[in-house]
């Protein structure tokens, strides 16, 4: 049986009113790239295959499972609807296609998005009829090397820590309903030391004049506010009475996710035009003293590398519930958060992690090719990424740039450093509250807020000895320097973000690698995640990421299989985890 995803898409930003479109749409390959000029835009013709959507073809839980190179897929399906009366208006929702999408409704073009790994919706409304409708998307999702790819391969084949790719819809689609406006955008930014939170309302059209915004805490309505909008866009605060006058006992922490509600309406001339329900967490990360402070408290990251890949689906979750187990594994590993790693993910993992009380650091998923078409690509890409991330309490650190790809020669190259620079400050000005690791892992800018380490060293009793503050401006982990040249290190926070990636003798073979030399049993793997947890321990960082959560394909070095059930005993493992 084919997996099915039909809860609410998006569940930090809920609307009561919606549609499911996942499920079964016809499709179809399009290797000419001549689907306009046969006419599918017209929803007429029917195309032949069907997929589970929001599955990709590549991988078996769309129904079809081919792992060949087909770079424009189109997607056809009729939705019947009722007529909308009184201003009612439909948006259609897509959570993520890759790579460029485009979207008619009964014949008529209504949207065009580009980007894999970013939200978009468009107002449909006016291409609608009462009854039946048929929704048209075509994706193009060529193997260039300078798009944003993430992990997906460009080859046509797997190697190396690149994977089958996955084209196409590859998270959810829905409809939703409101009045003749809505929140089209939002921020939502807490702030500990004022105890209020506050960010912007960016409406669709203008038409909406009041907003009331009512906060709810533990069961119990706290405070409501209602204000005049200034047009389509405007900021806004609300203070929050303390909770407690002894201790912060609503703050949100991974060991207490205390969570504040919200709801956010609009009204147009006294009527009701749109609500939607949100939440956050009370919480402040900044930086003193050369480390990452969690409500002005130092707080040590034990944070896992996660892919976000699965077996049968690839990129695509195969259920909300399955992000939900990935983080309660992580946690009962003694990980209190997880680097996701060249992707954006499916929006329930950040929901279960505000939830569960589990950090989270959002990665731009990496090009691969410098050049003009790169920086606009990726750029414009992330831009989309951290307005949306901003809004997540479990997010806090943001990493634009992973190991120099699609930079390789950021060591000594102007232009690409300039680039890395330009990352961190565009990053800076949409959200100014959480700190940022420039190009993780080594080849570290001047303009970062955390200086990154990737070391796969098989034991780790040589760490204390090499990664030590004199030494930062001329240590090479894995044979690249960790500072770029005419960079040096300046007191900022030092992490940990990449070692381990022990596999287990009897996964590798036929292609399956781990990092240096594979583990021939438990007891052996056991004594290297120990002394490899020592030695990290005994540095002065801010925190760590071990590589990793799950096998993924090829690359048989998780903690847990590619099925995301555990290799090892469960409190062996947290107990070298929380060695320190």
């Amino acid at each position: 049986m084919l997996p099915e995803r039909n809860e609410y898409p998006r569940p930090q930003f809920a609307r009561e009113d919606w549609m499911s479109l996942n499920g079964m749409w016809e499709f179809c390959y399009d290797d000419a790239d001549d689907g306009q000029k046969r006419g599918l835009p017209s929803g007429k013709k029917a195309l032949g295959m069907h997929i589970n959507v929001p599955f990709t073809y590549e991988y078996e839980a769309s129904g079809i499972g081919d792992a060949a190179q087909h770079p424009v897929v189109w997607y056809r399906r009729t939705v019947m609807l009722p007529r909308l009366s009184g201003g009612r208006r439909a948006l259609l929702c897509f959570n993520g296609c890759d790579y460029d999408a485009d979207v008619w409704v009964n014949g008529a073009h209504a949207a065009f998005h580009r980007g894999a790994f970013a939200p978009f919706f468009a107002d449909v409304t006016d291409f609608l009829k009462n009854g039946e409708n048929v929704i048209v998307v075509r994706c193009r999702d060529y193997p260039d090397p300078a798009a944003p790819r993430g992990k997906q391969s460009w080859t046509g084949e797997r190697f190396g820590c690149w994977y089958m790719p996955n084209t196409g819809i590859w998270q959810s689609v829905w409809l939703e309903f409101c009045g003749e406006d809505c929140i089209a955008r939002r921020s939502l930014i807490p702030d500990t030391r004022s105890c209020s939170f506050s960010g912007e309302i960016v409406t669709l059209y203008g038409r909406a004049d009041e907003a009331e915004l009512s906060v709810s805490y533990a069961g119990k309505c706290i405070k409501r506010v209602r204000f005049s909008l200034d047009g389509r866009r405007t900021p806004y605060t609300v203070r929050l009475t303390e909770g407690d006058s002894v201790d912060e006992s609503h703050f949100w922490t991974p060991e207490r996710p205390n969570l504040f509600y919200v709801d956010f309406t609009l009204y147009a001339h006294g009527k009701q035009v749109d609500r939607v329900h949100t939440r956050f967490g009370m919480r402040r990360i900044s930086l003193a003293d050369g480390h990452v402070m969690l409500n002005d408290r130092p707080y040590y990251q034990r944070l896992i590398l996660d892919q976000g890949y699965w077996k049968e689906s690839g990129l695509t979750p195969p259920s909300a519930q399955a992000l939900k187990e990935d983080i309660e594994l992580a946690k009962a590993m003694g990980f209190n958060g997880a680097r996701k790693h060249q992707k954006f993910e499916d929006p329930y993992f950040y929901y279960y992690a505000e939830e569960l009380g589990f950090l989270t650091w959002c990665e731009m998923p990496s090009a691969y090719c410098y050049c003009a078409e790169e920086v606009a690509e990726l750029t414009a890409q992330w831009q989309e990424i951290v307005a949306e991330a901003q809004n997540f309490t479990s997010v806090t650190c943001y990493v634009p740039l992973n190991e120099s790809w699609g930079v390789r020669k950021i060591l000594s190259d102007e232009r690409q450093q300039d680039f890395a620079r330009a990352l961190y400050r565009l990053t800076k000005a949409i959200d100014p509250t959480r700190p940022i690791s420039t190009n993780d892992g080594w080849e570290n800018s001047d303009e970062t807020d955390i200086i990154s380490i990737h070391d796969y060293a098989k034991f780790g009793d040589g760490f204390a000895r090499k990664y030590t503050p004199e030494h930062y401006d001329t240590v090479y982990p894995v044979h690249r320097r960790l500072m770029q040249e005419g960079c040096a290190y300046r007191g900022q926070s030092v992490i940990f973000t990449e070692f381990g990636g022990i596999a287990m003798k009897k996964d590798e073979g036929g292609g399956n690698w781990g990092y240096n030399d594979a583990a021939k049993d438990e007891e052996e793997f056991l004594a290297r995640y120990e002394s490899l947890m020592r030695g990290v321990a005994a540095c002065a960082f801010d925190g760590f990421c071990y590589t990793q959560l799950t096998d993924v394909q090829q690359e048989v070095n998780g903690l847990l299989d590619e099925d995301h059930k555990p290799k090892f005993d469960l409190e062996a493992i947290r107990a070298l985890t929380e060695i320190r």
